[in-house]
Formats: structure tokens, sequence, C-alpha cells
């Protein structure tokens, strides 16, 4: 059966079955949704020494990505290849279900955690004094969601190539990885110049830098070239992820 033929209530059905079981589990919620949140209270607001306006929306657009991230890679890494481990991939293959049912369901919880994320992080940076204009905060809202989907194919790929463990192990490293030397922390400019060449190889920090862009911070570089780099990694992902999928006998 091709997947033209199957009800769309199939991919409906799918995507809130996944919705549903990842938000019962606690140790996806809480470093995934609660983290970034967290960081960004605590770093931002609680200990700088009065934080001007400007500063804490220059944070707030790197710690939207950074909270971006984590669902996509743990949702996907970890998740992947835990229900690898388990034989339910190989049931939905023999199953009638497309393939892309059960990547769009994947992607919509992911997506749902990210959103839940920068809300929280939004809320703060409010309260914080952050003073954007709507047109700024739509902008920031499409930028830091669709930061998911980069992290989702590489986190896909990991997920059909490694066992539940490794996958957890790759998810952390390259969440934190992404975090630092992306320059979702601390700005880019102020890192050393070693850190700054391995970063430029991330899609942290091209996302990073086209949000700080939006919110009016500093940035390296033009939006355009970011634009085009992430682009062209989201190609070379997703390459990663179907290469992943076809070649896995799970």
């Amino acid at each position: 059966m091709t997947a033209a033929l199957i009800p769309a209530g199939v991919w409906r059905r799918e995507c809130v079955a996944e919705l549903k079981r990842s938000w019962r589990l606690p140790q996806f919620i809480l470093p995934s949704v609660v983290t970034p949140a967290a960081f960004y209270g605590l770093f931002t607001l609680a200990i700088a020494k009065s934080p001007t306006p400007e500063a804490v929306a220059a944070s707030l657009a790197g710690y939207g990505v950074f909270a971006a991230i984590g669902p996509a890679l743990f949702g996907f890494g970890a998740g992947v290849a835990m229900e690898r481990e388990q034989g339910l991939i190989e049931l939905k293959r023999v199953s009638p279900m497309p393939a892309g049912a059960y990547v769009a369901a994947k992607l919509t919880a992911a997506i749902a955690a990210t959103a839940a994320a920068i809300a929280m992080i939004y809320a703060l940076g409010i309260i914080g004094g952050a003073q954007l204009s709507a047109a700024q905060w739509v902008a920031l809202v499409v930028v830091h969601l669709a930061s998911t989907v980069p992290f989702a194919l590489i986190g896909f790929g990991i997920g059909m190539r490694m066992g539940g463990k490794g996958a957890v192990a790759m998810a952390n490293a390259l969440f934190l990885g992404s975090a630092v030397l992306g320059g979702l922390w601390i700005p880019s400019a102020i890192l050393p110049g070693w850190m700054q060449t391995i970063g430029a190889f991330m899609p942290s920090f091209h996302l990073g830098q086209i949000a700080r862009a939006i919110v009016g911070a500093d940035t390296i570089g033009t939006v355009v070239d970011h634009a085009l780099i992430l682009a062209a990694m989201t190609v070379a992902a997703a390459g990663w992820a179907w290469t992943g999928w076809r070649r896995s006998p799970a």
C-alpha cells in the first residue's frame, strides 16, 4: 500500500501517540524542556549583574536555539536507537504505515517540546527586560522552531546507526558541544580562535548568528551566508539520516 493511499488519519494518530508517549517520560521532558529555561534564568538573569535589555535579548536568541537541540537529539537519536533495539522500528517497517508518518510523529514531538521550552525562555526574557517588536518575536519563533530540523536529521542518523547507550552518549556530547562551540551560551566572538573554527562547522553556530541578527545583537558574518551554509548542512544531514534508514537492518 502506498503512502498516497493511506488515510491522513494514520499520520495524525501516529503524531498524537508519539506526543502522548514522549510527554509521559520525565527523562525526556526534564532535560529537553526545563534545562534550557533553567540555564537561561540562572546565567542570564540571576547571576549576571543588572543585564541590559539588549544583553537579555541577545542571550535569549542563543538559548532559544539551545532549547531546540535537546528534543531533536534525544527524541531522534536516543529515542530511535532504543526503539530499534526493542524491535519497534522493524515492526513499523513491515506494517502498512509509511515511514514518513513515523518521522513526522517524532518531529512533531520534538517541535512541541521545543515550543514549550522557548515559551518558558521568552517569558523569562520578558521579565528580564527584553524589548523586541512583534516582528522580531515572530521571526525568533520561526528560527527557534526551525532549529529542530537539522538536529533531528543528525539525531535520526545517529539513532539508525548506534545502540541505545551509544546514542545517548553521543546525544549528550552533541547537546553540550553544540551549545558551547556554537556560541549559544557565550558569544562566539569572545571564544578562543580554535573554538570558533570548530563551531563554524556546527548548525548551532549559524542558527545562533541568525537569531542574534534578528534581535539586533552583534554577529559574525551575514545572515545570507549563514542561511546558505545552514541549508547545505541540512541537506547533508538529510542524506546522513536517509542512508542510516536504508542501511539499518532493523
